[in-house]
């Protein structure tokens, strides 16, 4: 990847997280300073990213990898960072899942190679832009979905009057009746896959997608099998089509993405076309940074399903977690973090409140204890219940985990990397 002008990049204390008084500064110098989260340099709220947790998360999904003989191209809407790109494709990603060609403009721009675009290329301006990256540079490798026979011919129309010297890569896509995009039947897919091998040399049907998380549930056992059922359905399409005769020559690819399924994915496409070369890439986003509620929650379900996951040994960690002050206590069960829905993520359970530090006091952070739960968050503030004995204080320094991680990083243009005492190592650029 191209990140040479990212890890130049100037950043100032004007920068969400930074301290206020921080001149213009090198974004890869950032971890190089001396700053410290526990050593107050850095103003609270923080999200932090933590290193050792990170590279345990990396090392963990290439275990998964090699154990089960899938790809992953992750889903960069998670992180929106390249510099995060960069360890996942250097770690052997296929490669990396975006969801807007705005998103896709920021991966191109930093040198992503290979995108799934696991959504719909409709209109002139993401059509045209898209073609024309893929004029300028034989090298890019790009794939997007479709779900129509309209979409087909628009995406077809386009192609012919663009003359980009190559067909434009499709994959089908399966649905589910009620919820997103997506063909609900076969014989509808079917129809759609036929449109795009009859619109051949400007489109190249290459496979079969779909979307599983849209089937989950609060409980994640309880989704387990419509998500089979789902998984199956992809695997139907897939034969279908190859019984027509519909695939391009080459690689079929066979893929659904989510954090909370992809051991089902794994299991249920793997033998989908026992005789055709074809290849699974699941899509799980969030594996790198994990969370401390939903996709942790869900973890549990993937080591209790899949004994490849078990066999790994200790399982992913949360490395996202963002800091706060206790700023009030103004009743004996009620404190007052400075903490708010601009900070992080609150769609799918509120902040989990995990450690904390008395400046001046405490040598390393220490567990909260039980009876300590965010119930409500302000833009700015969160609502932290707590027992009347409590004795968090105001000033004391307080570490959240985070349910949905995608939620949290778009609200940071910068996050601090830590080592395990906190002290900062390096810094990560957003792109939302």
């Amino acid at each position: 990847m191209k990140l040479d002008a990212l890890r130049t990049l100037s950043v100032d204390g004007t920068v969400k997280g930074l301290p206020p008084g921080l001149g213009p500064t090198r974004l890869d110098t950032i971890g190089r300073i001396g700053l410290d989260v526990l050593a107050e340099d850095l103003p609270l709220p923080l999200a932090v990213l933590h290193a050792d947790a990170i590279e345990h998360n990396s090392r963990w999904m290439r275990g998964f990898l090699e154990a089960t003989g899938v790809s992953i191209a992750p889903h960069g809407k998670t992180t929106m960072a390249p510099q995060l790109f960069e360890r996942q494709l250097a770690d052997g990603a296929w490669g990396i899942t975006l969801a807007t060609v705005s998103q896709v403009a920021v991966a191109r721009r930093f040198g992503v190679p290979r995108i799934l675009l696991a959504n719909q290329l409709v209109g002139k301006a993401a059509i045209g832009w898209v073609l024309e990256e893929l004029r300028h540079d034989p090298g890019f490798d790009f794939l997007a979905i479709v779900d129509s026979v309209e979409n087909v011919a628009q995406l077809a129309a386009a192609v012919r009057d663009r003359a980009i010297g190559r067909p434009l890569k499709l994959m089908v896509e399966g649905g589910v009746a009620g919820q997103r995009t997506g063909c609900r039947t076969v014989e509808e897919a079917v129809a759609v896959a036929r449109a795009v091998a009859g619109a051949a040399p400007h489109l190249a049907l290459v496979g079969v997608e779909g979307f599983e998380g849209v089937l989950a549930r609060p409980e994640p056992e309880d989704a387990e099998a419509p998500v089979a059922e789902f998984l199956d359905f992809l695997a139907a399409i897939s034969r279908a089509c190859d019984a027509d005769g519909l695939f391009a020559e080459g690689e079929v690819i066979l893929s659904a993405g989510g954090s909370a399924y992809f051991d089902l994915v794994a299991e249920r496409l793997g033998g989908a076309l026992p005789d055709r070369d074809s290849r699974v890439v699941i899509r799980s986003g969030c594996y790198l940074s994990h969370d401390s509620g939903m996709y942790a929650k869900a973890f549990d379900r993937i080591e209790h399903r899949s004994g490849a996951a078990a066999a790994l040994g200790e399982g992913l960690r949360p490395a996202l977690e963002v800091w706060s002050y206790v700023q009030s206590r103004p009743e004996p069960t009620r404190a007052l973090l400075t903490l708010g829905k601009r900070d992080a993520a609150f769609d799918a359970g509120m902040p989990v409140p995990a450690r904390r530090f008395r400046p001046g006091t405490d040598t390393a952070p220490r567990p909260v204890g039980p009876g300590h739960a965010v119930v409500a968050m302000n833009d700015q503030h969160a609502f932290l219940d707590l027992p009347a004995d409590s004795d968090l204080a105001v000033g004391d320094m307080v570490a959240c985990g985070v349910s949905h991680p995608c939620l949290t990083f778009d609200r940071w243009q910068v996050i601090p990397v830590v080592d395990e005492r906190l002290a900062v190592v390096d810094a990560i650029r957003t792109f939302f």
